[in-house]
């Protein structure tokens, strides 16, 4: 799961780079994202994650899966290094043992077990929270730079927690039909695909960082609390210092991860696009 949100991470944000940037709540976005395979290939990844991250939602808790899809930018981070040549200074391998460590004091914290449903009144709120996060992109979208991508990415985030308290409950679904009949299904796309919508903009706004950083952070904490409030989550009794030091740690991992990877990457694409245009150039050029 960590390993595929890794590459999605990566792939989405570079095919967002090369799109043209979109000052409107236009879903056609994603659709012109479709067009690009590196975008495609990332979205592939992400599904997978997804569904990883679904199936581990039947027994694990919140804060654990939401705080390891986070951890994906360290996989990311590492891909950098390996495949794209970005340099790793002292102060980002430090970083990745933060975060490996606060993953692990997580799961050390974790009690697995079953959720407990929603209701009607979770199910409600659900659907107005859908409502409320694509009217509030509908004027964050006209937000430039940096504000733009943090609000945008806080937006995508607080999209896809919603999706995560859907998924707990649903994934403990008896059989197929009662899955297929479930409003919290219907409720997890719509978020999911609201949540994409506004991950593609925010990328697009210029700040990777702000972007991601804001998305992981309004993803993680909302429904680490809904878990532990609403739906049964639990922690290993005398290990609730574990869970809140791992869960912070994993989280300032990840911005500081996201701070270093935003310019060597934004490098890697601007380097990208000038082969691109010196071969345009190349090919223009009448043959003698």
């Amino acid at each position: 799961m960590i390993v595929a949100y890794g590459f999605a991470n990566l792939l989405q944000s570079v095919a967002a780079a090369r799109t043209t940037v979109h000052h409107t709540f236009d879903p056609g976005l994603l659709l012109r994202l479709a067009s690009h395979r590196t975008y495609l290939i990332g979205l592939i990844c992400q599904v997978t994650g997804f569904v990883l991250a679904f199936l581990a939602r039947r027994d694990l808790p919140l804060f654990l899966v939401q705080a390891s899809v986070a951890a994906g930018l360290g996989v990311t981070a590492v891909i950098g290094v390996v495949v794209l040549k970005w340099r790793l200074p002292a102060a980002e391998v430090v970083l990745l043992v933060l975060l490996f460590a606060g993953i692990t004091g997580l799961v050390l914290a974790a009690q697995p077990a079953p959720s407990r449903q929603l209701g009607l009144t979770g199910v409600v709120a659900l659907a107005a929270a859908v409502v409320v996060i694509a009217v509030l992109g509908f004027f964050a979208v006209r937000l430039h730079g940096a504000p733009g991508s943090v609000a945008l990415g806080s937006l995508a985030g607080m999209a896809f927690s919603a999706a995560a308290v859907a998924a707990r409950p649903l994934a403990s679904a008896d059989s197929a039909e009662a899955f297929a009949r479930d409003p919290l299904l219907y409720l997890l796309v719509a978020h999911s695909v609201v949540g994409q919508l506004l991950l593609g903009l925010a990328m697009q706004r210029g700040s990777t960082t702000a972007a991601v950083a804001a998305m992981d952070a309004a993803g993680a904490v909302p429904a680490a609390i809904v878990g532990l409030l609403l739906l049964g989550d639990r922690i290993w009794p005398g290990r609730e210092w574990l869970a809140a030091a791992g869960f912070l740690v994993t989280l300032v991992a990840v911005v500081g991860l996201t701070r270093y990877a935003e310019p060597q990457h934004h490098h890697a694409v601007a380097r990208s696009q000038k082969r691109l245009m010196v071969g345009a150039g190349s090919a223009a050029r009448p043959r003698r």
